[in-house]
């Protein structure tokens, strides 16, 4: 793939990817490069790497798999704190059910272990809570409770004038009373851990 060297963002996005371990949020306007970046970075980056987004078209857009299918995430809201219990008829999950419903097999545990970079496109669809629900599976299953994503550094790449994430107000009910919006953005562990942003 030909790049362009002379676009400094893009220049300063790979080497962020390369030579840190520091999450970005890559953003700007349909038809600035996100796409062709994240290309650039599946075929260039020496790191282990694995590619999702939040629905199937777009997973195959970004040639990678949705997020649900990947983490084996059930479809109920995650609480980050306290006991889940049965909400207006809506089951949520905290971290004791989500890790107790989640069977991943010795080769998915292999990758979870060695995954160095997680690249997630469309992020401007994923819903907060869902953030939160990876950083505790990655965490988990890497032994590593201590760091954001369990060690692993997040390339978030989207537009927040596109999709926004879907929660249905049966769902916010429960979830606003832990978030301040629905939007990747107000999660846990990025609150704590705020991605460098690149436009």
């Amino acid at each position: 793939m030909k790049t362009d060297n002379t676009n400094i963002n893009f220049q300063l996005a790979t080497d962020f990817i390369n030579y840190t371990s520091q999450s970005i949020f890559l953003t700007g306007k349909a038809g600035t490069g996100k796409t062709t970046f994240l290309r650039y970075i599946r075929e260039n980056s020496i790191k282990n790497q694995a590619v999702v987004a939040p629905t199937g078209v777009a997973a195959i857009n970004a040639g990678g798999v949705t997020i649900h299918s990947f983490f084996q995430l059930p479809f109920n809201p995650f609480i980050p704190e306290g006991s889940a219990n049965l909400f207006n008829n809506v089951h949520a999950l905290d971290k004791h059910s989500l890790l107790g419903r989640i069977r991943i097999t010795g080769e998915r545990r292999k990758i979870f272990q060695q995954l160095e970079l997680l690249i997630i496109d469309e992020i401007s669809m994923v819903r907060a809570d869902v953030l939160d629900a990876i950083d505790t599976i990655l965490k988990h299953f890497r032994n590593r409770y201590n760091e954001p994503f369990g060690g692993v550094q997040l390339l978030l790449i989207g537009d927040m004038f596109q999709l926004p994430p879907v929660a249905k107000d049966e769902e916010w009910s429960i979830l606003g009373q832990y978030y301040k919006s629905p939007y990747f953005f107000s999660s846990r562990v990025l609150q704590n851990n705020e991605p460098v942003c690149i436009e």
